[in-house]
């Protein structure tokens, strides 16, 4: 059984307009990524025990954590605070070192992280879907 870390993980987004992904550089936490459905209960009255079936999945919001850049047009923050300001929905590509890779349409929103003494300025980026998660094994 193989196993390995999430360093060299990568975020990606693009736009409609654009053929390619980008890489949104200065990720440092990414969400869990799936979900448990609910319990539907389909107890009669004739069941000695509780019985149920799967329901749908609630991902709630998918909470990503940055290194705080700004520095530039292409600087994480302004790329994904622009595309919160336009109300834009963009298709995003988290992608693990190991070649599997979890893909989503989604509206984004930036807050920057409190921060303190000789700590790191960073940000979240908060994810709203408007798609479900496809899924990419490795090759």
């Amino acid at each position: 059984m193989a196993g390995t870390s999430f360093n060299e993980t990568k975020f990606y987004y693009k736009q409609a307009a654009d053929p390619d992904f980008t890489e949104i550089e200065g990720l440092l936490e990414v969400p869990e990524m799936g979900g448990e459905p609910e319990k539907i209960d389909v107890t009669t009255l004739g069941d000695k025990y509780k019985r149920y079936i799967p329901g749908i999945i609630d991902l709630g919001d998918l909470v990503f954590k940055f290194l705080y850049d700004n520095s530039t047009d292409t600087s994480n923050y302004r790329v994904l605070k622009g595309l919160q300001d336009n109300k834009t929905i963009a298709t995003f590509k988290l992608e693990y070192p190991d070649g599997s890779a979890h893909q989503f349409d989604a509206y984004v929103n930036v807050k920057i992280d409190g921060g303190g003494v000789n700590a790191p300025m960073t940000f979240t980026a908060t994810f709203s879907l408007q798609s479900d998660i496809t899924v990419t094994n490795p090759v």
